[in-house]
């Protein structure tokens, strides 16, 4: 089974990165970037009998690691 799982960083965090990207393209002529906030993305392949069972699977590897939760939200899609 395939999945994607989003990690983005909660409304309101402030997110340096983003920011730097941001003033980067507009150093390059690309104007009318109003915002840039940046994410992360985990394409994952694994063996599960269900798609239950591989969200239940994929939620708990990302509270433990591919998220931390304080600071970042995340959303799965499975194919």
């Amino acid at each position: 089974m395939k999945a994607r799982v989003f990690v983005t960083l909660k409304p309101g965090v402030l997110d340096p990165q983003g920011a730097a990207i941001g003033a980067a393209l507009g150093g390059m002529g690309f104007d009318g970037v109003a915002g840039i906030r940046q994410g992360k993305v985990f394409d994952i392949e694994l063996d599960a009998p269900d798609e239950t069972t591989a969200r239940e699977s994929l939620d708990a590897m990302c509270r433990r690691l591919l998220a931390n939760t304080v600071i970042e939200d995340y959303s799965i899609e499975i194919a």
